[in-house]
């Protein structure tokens, strides 16, 4: 693992999914003559006859990008006075149900309602806000944060500042603003400057200085960032990522590190979290329907293929092995193919 992260050569230029558009790299595109009126009306025969049809909504559902399947949402409320969404939750169940609903929901507020998912109840779900707040760009994060306070009526940071602390809630409230520079241009004396602060607070003393990573690490651009951590291997020889391992502990690394593998390579980051989400005994199913939908518009082919990298066998043989049935069905369609070959 440690060598994909390593890898510096070519980073500089490599393409980055914080400036993907929708549709480039994703597996799910936008339908061709499509008729939101007449995917309602199938739609509602697939879920008013008796026993409901599972293969209409799978293939409705995923052949329908997410603008479209808002656009079937509304035609379906208009013909039915009743949201798709409360009918899918009514007749579909578990994991199945968590999937279809999950599809029915624009990007924005799926994000939000992971987030707020993440915060709810003792304890907080520390990984969660981790991975979106590391991985998504400013625009999709204050998108999450409109619908937040449309559906709450107050402000995300405020909430999210009540849930946690520390560096580690200083770091992710800076995130959560949505206010990481965009500037495509590199300024190669200000990364290593930058590369120079960041290993005198961190390997070259004694205790950690961990304000000084927090504040280049969240406030530079993704291509900035990526010219300091070239810098940083020529001065440290170390990677940032084996730094901060080395130098601090508990959500704060875990962040800090996130942010770093997302400036590498956002797709091979989701790929790592698809791969946790599946081993083992037992299934992270909300991780695994979580990336899968959010990004299967974004880069799903990319994560699809850096997952081969990684794994030396396929995302879609991954999901074969671990997962069932109707649920099964649905993210192998949202996966879009298999690498095997």
């Amino acid at each position: 693992m440690a060598s994909l992260w390593d890898d510096l050569d070519s980073l500089v230029n490599a393409p980055s999914s914080f400036t993907a558009t929708t549709g480039e790299r994703g597996t799910i595109k936008p339908k061709a003559n499509f008729d939101a009126g007449d995917d309602a009306v199938a739609l509602r025969k697939a879920i008013e006859g008796l026993g409901t049809t599972e293969k209409t909504l799978i293939d409705i559902l995923t052949h329908r990008s997410s603008a479209q399947r808002q656009l079937v949402c509304t035609a379906y409320q208009a013909a039915t006075g009743r949201t798709l969404e409360e009918d899918l939750k009514g007749d579909t169940h578990g994991d199945f149900e968590d999937l279809l609903v999950a599809l029915v929901t624009p990007p924005a507020a799926f994000d939000c309602h992971e987030v707020t998912r993440a915060m709810k109840g003792a304890g907080t779900s520390d990984s969660i806000l981790i991975e979106i707040f590391a991985s998504r760009s400013n625009q999709q994060i204050k998108a999450l944060c409109d619908v937040y306070l449309e559906e709450t009526e107050k402000k995300l940071t405020l909430d999210l500042k009540k849930e946690v602390s520390g560096e580690y809630s200083t770091a992710l409230l800076l995130l959560a603003e949505g206010k990481r520079d965009e500037s495509s241009t590199v300024d190669t004396e200000k990364a290593r400057e930058d590369a120079k602060t960041l290993y005198n607070a961190g390997e070259k003393k004694w205790g950690t200085d961990e304000t000084k990573f927090i504040d280049i690490l969240c406030h530079r651009s993704i291509p900035q960032l990526r010219q300091t951590l070239v810098e940083y291997k020529n001065i440290s020889g170390k990677s940032l990522q084996e730094s901060i391992e080395g130098e601090m502990s508990g959500e704060l690394e875990e962040l800090l590190v996130a942010i770093v593998k997302c400036v590498k390579n956002v797709p091979a980051y989701l790929a790592e979290r698809l791969y946790e989400s599946m081993k083992g005994g037992g299934t992270d199913e909300a991780t695994l329907n979580r990336i899968m939908v959010s990004r299967s518009e974004i880069d799903l082919l990319d994560i699809r293929a850096e997952f081969k990298k990684l794994y030396s066998y396929s995302l879609h043989s991954a999901i074969e092995s671990d997962c069932r049935g109707k649920y099964e069905k649905v993210l192998l369609k949202i996966c879009g193919g298999d690498d095997e070959s």
